[in-house]
């Protein structure tokens, strides 16, 4: 239905920034609720924010909140996730998703990127 592209990961030094992008095609990202979602070695993936269909509403995971901000340009086809004041614990792969439902749980996102790493110094 949709494809997704992740991009802006690489390598920060703790207390850095980093802006990810998600561009979409083949479909408008208009009828989505976009997530990003990060998934550490050996550890479960987490939803790390979401946003509505309109940009309105916006979720954040307790361990970001307040370091990272999500929003869409549906004009562009985009999400980007914001993320400012690095940890070394934020180090993981980042994946973009997509789903016509309205939830943050990663097992209800049906499109998926491919993912970017994002490794932070200390």
């Amino acid at each position: 239905q949709v494809q997704l592209v992740e991009s802006g990961g690489g390598l920060v030094q703790a207390g850095g920034s980093l802006r990810l992008s998600c561009a979409a095609s083949g479909r408008t990202l208009t009828i989505y609720r976009v997530g990003w979602f990060r998934q550490a070695p050996g550890k479960e993936r987490e939803t790390v924010a979401t946003i509505s269909r309109t940009g309105v509403r916006t979720y954040y995971a307790d361990s970001v909140r307040g370091r990272v901000t999500i929003s869409r340009d549906n004009a562009k086809n985009t999400v980007y996730l914001q993320m400012s004041s690095l940890r070394p614990e934020d180090t993981a792969i980042y994946y973009c998703a997509a789903t016509t439902r309205v939830s943050d749980s990663p097992k209800e996102y049906d499109y998926w990127g491919q993912g970017t790493q994002v490794t932070v110094s200390s």
